[in-house]
């Protein structure tokens, strides 16, 4: 589910005109939904409670300050990967106590930072950066909690880019070392073996990796639970969403497709992994990112150009792949869908940006309606993995961000001024 749907032909989030919006504000534009962000945080956090446990938003998918008090206000913790997301937890009117850091190149300053502010736990990567934590504790005098991640080598058949549950993979500790780790480390000092942690990769839209993940390590956790005294067992995140006929429902026919699509819900992964899950007595923690907020975002372009090279219809918009760079890295699909309605035959269309770059696309020969110069285009399912990946590239600034929720409306980031952007630059005093 998700508030971003067509009142009559104009395509609104939840109460509010996109067009009205995009005319307002400009474009490129994202605009996300907080019903959306709500819905999805409360059907998750209400699947898994037969059991204790914590939702944690993985902020990578989407750090803007709003998105991260949302949920904070709905009670979620965070998945941090630096020590600047901690202080974007802080910033928002989270708690810091509330997150684990996770990451394989936590340096002596973020870990110390992070034990000063009392995160919840450190998902530890490697047997070095168990040292460094130790080594840390003990100059500060703190007592660190730790989990370390264990690589449980299950293939999680996604994109290569996003997998991280396989011996390739840069993540955790082998599951054949996890034991020996876990006895080395009760033997250093100021550390707190507070549980187990596993991620195995994202986008997944089947639960079967997830319950043979969570069948080949939960022996473990209860071996380790019974020697160490564990507060917590961490399942990682990783659920998927859809992003090919994200907008099906009251959709003109041109873009429809047919019916039978599957996507991995909340009530479905809960009832696998659950009856695995209970047996273990410990608290469970989740790290969702996408699922909370890829659906609750869009980016909205305008259409600068049309273009046509030989067999190529070339729509030209404003957005490029410094806004949205998921086409552009994993070759992702975003639906793509008018934010007036049109009619007629589609045409077949490369939808590409400005920047100087032939991989500066959005969609190849993607079935569009006819559209002008002017026109705007809504990228759906950009909530995650979008403005957080943005970059200056070509000096663009970044855009504009609004919240909507019902029919209000919030600038949540403000456009970028162009002289910002080398605003900590100069030039040599020899120059």
């Amino acid at each position: 589910m998700h508030s971003f749907a067509y009142r009559g032909s104009e395509l609104a989030c939840e109460g509010v005109s996109i067009a009205t919006l995009a005319k307002e504000y400009g474009t490129p534009l994202y605009v996300y939904s907080d019903a959306t962000l709500t819905d999805h945080f409360t059907k998750l956090d209400r699947a898994f409670a037969p059991v204790e446990h914590q939702i944690c938003f993985a902020m990578k998918s989407n750090s803007n300050l709003a998105v991260i008090r949302t949920l904070a206000n709905l009670g979620s913790g965070f998945d941090t990967v630096s020590a600047g997301e901690i202080q974007r937890v802080e910033a928002a009117g989270g708690d810091p106590r509330t997150c684990v850091f996770a990451g394989v190149g936590k340096t002596e300053e973020e870990i110390a930072y992070a034990l000063r502010k009392g995160i919840y736990s450190f998902n530890v990567e490697s047997e070095a950066e168990l040292s460094r934590i130790s080594r840390v504790a003990t100059r500060l005098k703190k007592i660190a909690p730790v989990a370390v991640r264990v690589n449980p080598n299950i293939n999680a058949h996604t994109h290569a880019k996003i997998t991280t549950g396989t011996y390739e993979n840069k993540f955790g500790i082998a599951f054949e070392e996890i034991e020996r780790v876990y006895a080395r480390a009760s033997r250093l000092p100021n550390l707190r073996l507070r549980g187990l942690q596993m991620h195995i990769g994202s986008q997944l839209t089947d639960v079967k990796p997830f319950r043979l993940a969570v069948q080949k390590v939960a022996p473990l956790v209860q071996k380790l639970n019974a020697r160490y005294g564990f507060d917590f067992f961490s399942i990682g995140g990783g659920i998927g969403i859809v992003y090919q006929d994200a907008l099906a429902s009251g959709s003109p026919a041109w873009w429809r497709k047919p019916a039978g699509r599957k996507i991995l819900t909340p009530d479905t992964y809960a009832r696998t992994l659950l009856p695995l899950l209970k047996p273990l007595g410990l608290k469970v923690l989740l790290e969702p990112g996408r699922f909370l907020s890829g659906n609750a975002g869009i980016l909205v372009t305008r259409v600068e150009f049309i273009k046509r090279t030989g067999k190529k219809h070339f729509v030209i918009v404003d957005a490029a792949m410094n806004d949205l760079i998921r086409p552009a890295f994993y070759d992702s699909y975003h639906e793509i869908v008018p934010v007036s309605k049109k009619s007629g035959r589609p045409i077949p269309s490369d939808v590409v940006g400005p920047i100087c770059e032939s991989g500066d696309y959005f969609a190849k020969d993607r079935p569009l309606p006819k559209v002008v110069e002017g026109d705007y285009l809504a990228l759906l399912s950009a909530g995650a993995y979008g403005s957080v990946m943005g970059s200056n590239y070509n000096s663009r600034g970044l855009p504009t961000e609004v919240l909507v929720r019902g029919r209000k409306a919030a600038v949540v980031r403000r456009r970028q001024k162009v002289a910002a952007i080398w605003a900590q630059e100069a030039v040599a005093p020899w120059q």
